[in-house]
């Protein structure tokens, strides 16, 4: 017995729109799993706030700064982003913001320009519906260096 036509239509339709959302998750990474990931030396770690978000909280240790407002935009974003990774757009990098909002963003940017291994720290510094954040855990901070 076969399916009528419009009904296997519509599983494939339910079936494309369920793997297109899995394709399009983007990974996350507690605040605590990142930090033991760079301690580890497995993983590096972006702070992309701006330079007086940084002065303001100081940055989480172990991250390297990359403004996403870049002066040089998206292209001079990635090219620093590619300097710290040595060109490898398959090594393990998580960016970090305040709350994860705007990391989500820059996340699905770098993936849509071939990097493979983009993590969310999806609580940010401050925290967000996804965790008290990295400030509140009591995780290491840096002050602000000369770069901000």
């Amino acid at each position: 017995m076969s399916l009528p036509f419009r009904f296997q239509q519509f599983l494939l339709v339910c079936l494309l729109l369920v793997g297109s959302s899995l394709a399009s998750a983007e990974p996350d990474l507690s605040a605590p799993d990142a930090s033991a990931a760079v301690a580890a030396g497995k993983l590096t770690l972006v702070d992309i706030r701006t330079p007086p978000e940084w002065k303001q909280t100081g940055v989480a240790a172990g991250a390297k700064l990359i403004n996403m407002q870049h002066p040089q935009g998206a292209p001079g974003f990635v090219n620093q982003l590619l300097a710290e990774l040595e060109g490898d757009r398959n090594a393990p990098v998580a960016l970090i913001c305040r709350t994860g909002n705007r990391a989500t963003q820059v996340q699905r940017y770098l993936q849509s320009v071939g990097f493979t291994r983009v993590y969310n720290v999806k609580e940010g510094m401050a925290g967000s519906g996804a965790g008290p954040g990295w400030i509140k855990r009591g995780l290491a901070l840096e002050p602000c260096t000369a770069q901000c």
